[in-house]
């Protein structure tokens, strides 16, 4: 790990395929990186960045996502923004496919209090615990039990009710309920449904199996984690690198198994092949793929099947 220059009073952070963002405490949000589809918001001439820059006309920001090459912010209001790549619609903003370099309003979304994205969709939790999708549903992955046609302003998902928390992988889609279970929908190619079927895909919620007692998600690209009221962990879907941290042989797994060693956790999140979890010591796990040194153990290229400490020199981790 290295600081992020000029980044301070951060309460909150998304991460796309190849950008970032960061939330401020005065609610204005930073960006830096990949911008060749605007997805740093920052009105530019789509200039890559490698130091932070000011989305453009985001205030009273709550909450932030990011898909592959797009990005979603939450007012305090309950509206939405988005920006960046349109080319599935994901963007919501009933445009033609046209990317935004700065924020635009997401219509028909109001009373809004969470936000996930995916590689090309983008989905929104509403007060009532009901949920709106829209961008790409070529897997089901919009829940709206459609023919599978994408759609560029929010749709219904499909018996979805007493929804707390959501999250987004490539081409999937999770939903906390109240109960602590878990629904899954969209693409089910190497088991991140978890619903122990046969790798078919769902245009609508199914339920994942043997998952209850949970309080977070998070999910990767092709897998998917849950954390468990005990501080324990579940994972399921792709393994080709380890990140579902079981300590097998990567292998894929269309239920939900236990994170080898993974205790007393208290955050989770997961990028394209690797995961990460965060410790009620403030402590941090990682496993998967580490080709680019994404696990930061200092080790490049290695690979890990069961989760490791993060080498952060001193605790910097903020406990949520």
């Amino acid at each position: 790990p290295v600081v992020v220059f000029g980044a301070n009073n951060i309460v909150a952070i998304a991460s796309g395929a190849l950008h970032s963002l960061a939330l401020k405490s005065d609610g204005t949000l930073l960006s830096w990186g990949y911008d060749l589809d605007g997805e740093l918001g920052d009105g530019g001439t789509n200039t890559d960045k490698s130091t932070p820059v000011v989305v453009s006309g985001a205030n009273n920001i709550v909450a932030i996502a990011a898909g592959e090459y797009h990005s979603l912010a939450l007012k305090s209001n309950g509206t939405l923004l988005s920006w960046g790549k349109d080319n599935n619609g994901q963007l919501g903003d009933g445009g033609t496919d046209t990317n935004q370099p700065t924020p635009v309003a997401v219509p028909n979304a109001s009373d809004i209090v969470a936000i996930a994205a995916g590689q090309y969709h983008s989905i929104a939790l509403k007060s009532d615990g009901t949920l709106l999708s829209w961008g790409f549903d070529g897997f089901g992955q919009l829940g709206n039990g459609g023919t599978n046609t994408s759609q560029a302003t929010p749709v219904a998902v499909v018996a979805a009710s007493n929804i707390v928390a959501i999250a987004a992988g490539q081409f999937h889609s999770l939903a906390l309920k109240s109960n602590g279970t878990l629904l899954s929908w969209g693409y089910d190619g190497f088991g991140q449904l978890g619903d122990g079927g046969t790798n078919t895909d769902q245009p609508t919620p199914v339920v994942v199996f043997g998952a209850n007692n949970i309080v977070a998600i998070a999910s990767g690209a092709l897998h998917s984690l849950a954390l468990k009221s005990d501080g324990t962990l579940l994972s399921w879907g792709y393994d080709a690198f380890g990140e579902l941290g079981d300590g097998g042989t990567n292998t894929n797994q269309a239920i939900p198994v236990a994170v080898s060693g993974a205790s007393n956790i208290v955050a989770i999140a997961a990028g394209e092949i690797h995961s990460l979890a965060l410790k009620s010591d403030g402590t941090l796990l990682s496993w998967g793929g580490d080709a680019n040194g994404q696990l930061g153990d200092n080790i490049t290229n290695n690979e890990q099947h069961t989760p490791i400490a993060v080498l952060l020199g001193i605790n910097l981790i903020r406990l949520p």
